[in-house]
């Protein structure tokens, strides 16, 4: 971080599990400060919350969906605040634009002008598929902050793309959690998840996250452009997510968060 919305969301041509080096850019970075490495699989959980997640920030991004039929593209701005609440309005195309969605905590309310109404997203609905996309409204809702949400495990070290990576092994510490188990190769200098493979409880393999490219924004290194698969789905080649743009700021306006800005 929909029925209508991309939590923080251009094609890419992305083969899974490439050895391609990852694509990377600097947006206004001051000069790293260096601390000290960590020693545990729970102070590397901690310095990737740290890096990816802030008190504001805005960002625009593109979604492109690899359908049998063909690629199409949705593009977005998203607001978000206090890690738990967002405001994402689409732009494009021109049969999307003006959707919106907010959500607040454990809420998720959708908008679309053409029929004028307000829909709230809850139960069996948070499963459905964010527009025909790899993504859930499932995946929106859950706890961002991973250490919350995981027990976390070093099985290993590999070079990724490049780079050299822990894999952690995460399990869930609760039972109502989307995925029972996740499996990350973090970069190990810059602390961002390059590739994710997530699973059920039965041990199923769910979906996959793949980055190819990476962003540094005020001192931060971030995904910049990545490839969502959901491996249950027979049919497209995934959905690419692409930020154009991310500001960091704590000071959005709190009339933006309501129910009402969704009819504005």
């Amino acid at each position: 971080m929909l029925k209508k919305i991309i939590l923080g969301i251009c094609a890419l041509s992305v083969v899974l599990g490439a050895v391609t080096p990852i694509a990377e850019e600097s947006i206004a970075s001051p000069a790293a400060v260096a601390k000290p490495a960590p020693q545990t699989a729970t102070e590397i959980l901690q310095r990737i919350d740290d890096n990816r997640l802030s008190d504001g920030k805005i960002a625009v991004m593109s979604m492109t969906i690899h359908g049998r039929r063909g690629d199409r593209t949705i593009s977005a701005k998203s607001w978000q605040r206090n890690i738990q609440d967002s405001f994402t309005e689409y732009l494009a195309p021109a049969r999307e634009k003006g959707t919106k969605m907010l959500k607040l905590g454990d809420q998720l309310w959708t908008y679309a002008p053409d029929t004028d109404r307000t829909i709230l997203i809850s139960g069996h609905l948070l499963r459905q598929s964010v527009m025909g996309s790899d993504l859930s409204y499932e995946d929106m809702m859950e706890d961002p902050v991973l250490a919350n949400n995981y027990n976390a495990a070093i099985s290993g070290e590999e070079i990724l793309n490049g780079r050299p990576a822990w894999v952690l092994e995460l399990t869930a510490k609760k039972d109502d959690i989307a995925y029972a188990k996740r499996q990350l190769w973090v970069d190990r200098e810059r602390f961002i998840a390059l590739k994710e493979n997530l699973y059920a409880k039965s041990g199923a393999l769910l979906k996959t996250l793949d980055v190819n490219a990476v962003m540094q924004v005020d001192g931060r290194w971030l995904a910049k452009s990545m490839i969502y698969k959901d491996a249950l789905k027979k049919d497209g080649d995934g959905t690419s997510v692409v930020i154009e743009s991310l500001e960091f700021n704590d000071n959005l306006p709190e009339t933006l968060f309501s129910k009402a800005s969704l009819r504005k």
